[in-house]
């Protein structure tokens, strides 16, 4: 069994909430899709978490952007990432180095055996999203599960949902939370632990059973209010990155 996760985002209260709860359950094996830092007030912490406790971590957009440059971001977002940047140069120089080093080695995808893992799509591992309402966007969708051989789990939108061949998308909710692995492919975006936007608060990931051949969405509360806390007096983060956590948008 295989935990997923992605879109940490700085959100330190959210990934400690998460990966209780995946000691919960037993499970050892944790792969993170990306995005481990930007918006969030606890860059460093999270990224020492996830260099402990994830066995494969996927290079996310926002990650590339505080190695290099954001390219496509809002204003805030890139003040966010500007700030992340200079917090991971500040002070603790061996621990900031070696998380320097830990993001500059990630892969942009990585397959393993019949699962596909990336950020944002099989077509644009770093910087595609794909939406809920692409299910009527059919030329895209073709050209992204062309490039899937059996099935892709990926993050990016931080909502989660399942993508099925014929152009569906399912809620959580729809497939009860989970869903079996059929002989059709699909995608399976994971949420986002750090920054909901499916109108729930909670975190999300998923649970991967290659055995019993199941994938398992989970929702967890976490202290929102005490992330929001840390983000109010850093001028560089907005507020509003705040705000949205309590409502999950």
């Amino acid at each position: 069994m295989r935990a997923i996760i992605s879109d940490i985002h700085g959100n330190l209260e959210a990934l400690e909430a998460v990966l209780e709860d995946i000691r919960q359950q037993g499970i050892t094996q944790i792969t993170c899709l990306g995005d481990i830092i930007g918006y969030g007030p606890n860059p460093r912490e999270c990224i020492d978490l996830v260099m402990k406790n994830c066995q494969l971590t996927i290079l996310g957009n926002h990650d590339q952007a505080a190695l290099f440059d954001p390219e496509g971001f809002n204003a805030g977002a890139e003040r966010a990432i500007f700030w992340t940047r200079s917090t991971l140069e500040a002070g603790d120089p061996e621990g900031n180095e070696s998380r320097w080093e830990f993001l500059g080695e990630l892969p942009r995808m990585k397959r393993d055996g019949e699962f596909l893992f990336v950020h944002g799509s099989a077509r644009n591992p770093l910087n595609e999203y794909v939406f809920p309402e692409d299910v009527y966007n059919q030329r895209k969708m073709e050209r992204i599960f062309g490039l899937v051989d059996n099935y892709c789990f990926q993050g990016h939108t931080h909502i989660p949902g399942v993508f099925t061949e014929d152009y569906s998308f399912l809620s959580p909710d729809e497939v009860n939370f989970g869903i079996a692995l059929g002989d059709s492919k699909m995608l399976f975006n994971v949420g986002s632990v750090g920054q909901p936007r499916d109108g729930n608060k909670r975190s999300s990931y998923v649970i991967l059973d290659e055995e019993a051949k199941t994938v398992t969405f989970r929702r967890v509360e976490y202290d929102n209010e005490k992330t929001a806390a840390k983000i109010y007096p850093i001028p560089e983060l907005d507020n509003f990155l705040g705000d949205r956590l309590r409502e999950g948008r």
